[in-house]
């Protein structure tokens, strides 16, 4: 019998158990045990596991479960590897996102992973599809240690139904996460105790030294970053909505710009908040959930996110009182990197399936912390290229220690961690979807504006929500538009619900105009400066598309 069906029966004994895990995990185990595997579980029961077997989780008043992710409250991009092996070397742009390991260290890792699992008195196996079109989805497996992650892959992954999960059979890909269990840092390759490493080969991940769920997430969309482009399908970091009329939106952006909040509108269906694919077909979500930043969070001015917060979500990292179970949302003490895992049908206005049409307005969000960029621009399509593989946003000062004033902040295609080809290939086949599907682009800056970070307003959620609006009804398809120099931006004269002297950063800038024009060149250069990485592979269009400085 094989492993993947030794693994769905659920009538085994314990010696049948104890042979079908060691023949899963292709390894020989120290020990004989006969400890419980707890596969595809209720939501219910995983509450119980996790309140039961793990330190730090909490029922909240909403009804969500809260935990705690160890030392790591982020991801660990630094610690992430991929196989150099034979049959995708040729394709990853290796470089300071994608690093090479080595098939023995990977091999090295995999057990160390494999043996922590086989000393753990409970084991919980996840199975779930990434992908929500059938043609491309794949079966993914998690084996883990901990209820908490089964959880959250249950709320960020599709989860099949019962007949799907009956005929699952062998997964196309499967995570090992021992995540409480260090990596050898003298492995061959390491550079600490935390390791992140996927190996297309074997169709494996393996997750050492970090209890972060979010490893996982974004591991998936990582391989999902590598297949389907192999396929002739594009993979995008972005969020996606459908108006009633069955127009898609696309919104491209870098933590903190808005991505999340801005695509779940209650007059649109949410179709995904963080992953999507285009195909030939139109858009589709890779995930079957949402993993929505919660610091600051209210019912005013996120009802939809704040309201999915109940039973069945996984929050982490947030602060609560332990008498009455409120969530503080404000409070940082652990990390500003609060979030929470709920699955997509908790959003009252999700599509299911999360499938739409081919975009018709593509909207690239920025946080621009100097304060010059305009709030909205239509762009070109070589702009829409230019500003895709720039990836610009900024941080502020005080959000990193030795941060004093803002820093640009280039993440390529907005998800270089993520990406696995070079980047134009994704761009490339962006503006191909673009031309052929005759699709608007916009740049809208949801940061600072009458100035710089702490001279300057952080422009309204409300302005941000007005030009979105815009976009969707048609106004700003057949607005009159001025030329913005330097960045050679066309921006709108007026959108309605938007004070008008706000759309041009020039006329409302705080300080002297020498001022004003010191930061844009300075931006302007750091843009100029950032591209030179890409500027081999882009054509003369998207080269010129650019800030242009005399």
């Amino acid at each position: 019998m094989s492993p993947g069906a030794l693994l769905h029966n659920r009538t085994l004994s314990d010696r049948e158990i104890h042979d079908a895990i060691h023949e899963a995990l292709h390894t020989v185990a120290r020990v004989d045990f006969t400890k419980p595997i707890i596969r595809n579980a209720s939501i219910a029961v995983l509450y119980e596991e996790a309140l039961t077997h793990e330190k730090g989780t909490a029922l909240t008043s909403s009804g969500a479960l809260v935990t705690d992710s160890g030392a790591k409250k982020g991801r660990s991009p630094k610690d992430k590897r991929i196989v150099d092996e034979t049959t995708s070397t040729n394709d990853i742009w290796w470089g300071p996102v994608n690093v090479q390991m080595s098939e023995n260290s990977f091999m090295v890792n995999r057990e160390r992973a494999i043996d922590y699992l086989n000393t753990r008195n409970r084991l919980y196996v996840f199975d779930g599809y990434a992908g929500w079109d059938p043609k491309y989805r794949i079966k993914v497996r998690i084996v883990c240690a901990r209820a908490y992650h089964a959880l959250f892959m249950n709320n960020m992954l599709i989860r099949p139904t019962p007949e799907e999960l009956e005929n699952f059979g062998e997964p196309d890909f499967t995570v090992f996460n021992a995540g409480e269990f260090p990596a050898n840092r003298y492995t061959t390759g390491m550079t600490s105790t935390t390791s992140v490493s996927i190996n297309f080969q074997r169709r494996e991940m393996v997750i050492l030294g970090t209890q972060y769920a979010g490893e996982m997430k974004k591991g998936i969309f990582t391989v999902m970053h590598y297949l389907m482009p192999k396929a002739g399908v594009l993979s995008l970091h972005s969020s996606a909505n459908e108006g009633p009329a069955g127009d898609v939106s696309l919104f491209f952006g870098l933590s903190g710009t808005g991505k999340t909040t801005l695509s779940a509108d209650p007059q649109r269906f949410l179709i995904g908040d963080d992953e999507h694919c285009w195909s030939a077909d139109g858009v589709f979500n890779i995930e079957g959930g949402c993993y929505a930043k919660t610091i600051d969070l209210s019912a005013e001015k996120e009802p939809e996110i704040f309201n999915a917060i109940r039973f069945g979500s996984v929050l982490e990292n947030v602060v609560y009182d332990r008498e009455t179970r409120l969530v503080d949302y404000g409070s940082s003490k652990l990390t500003e990197n609060t979030r929470c895992a709920y699955p997509i049908e908790y959003i009252p206005n999700a599509k299911i399936p999360c499938v739409g049409g081919h975009p018709k307005n593509i909207i690239l969000l920025t946080c621009d912390a100097f304060g010059v960029l305009p709030p909205v621009s239509k762009l070109s399509a070589a702009q829409a290229m230019y500003h895709f593989i720039s990836g610009y946003t900024a941080k502020i000062a005080g959000t990193e220690e030795g941060v004093t004033e803002p820093q640009a902040t280039f993440s390529t295609c907005f998800g270089a961690p993520f990406l696995v080809w070079h980047p134009v290939k994704y761009a490339t086949m962006l503006a191909e979807q673009m031309r052929k599907h005759q699709v608007d682009a916009y740049l809208i800056n949801t940061g600072w504006n009458g100035g710089a970070y702490g001279t300057g307003k952080r422009i309204a959620l409300k302005y941000s929500r007005a030009i979105i609006d815009a976009i969707h009804n048609g106004e700003l398809k057949k607005a009159n538009y001025e030329n913005y120099p330097i960045f050679n931006l066309q921006i709108p004269t007026n959108v309605t619900g938007v004070p008008p002297e706000i759309l041009n950063p020039a006329k409302t800038w705080g300080g002297s105009q020498d001022n004003f024009q010191q930061t844009v060149t300075k931006l302007a250069t750091l843009f100029n400066d950032n591209f030179k990485t890409y500027a081999d592979k882009a054509s003369q269009e998207v080269l010129a598309a650019g800030p242009r400085l005399s």
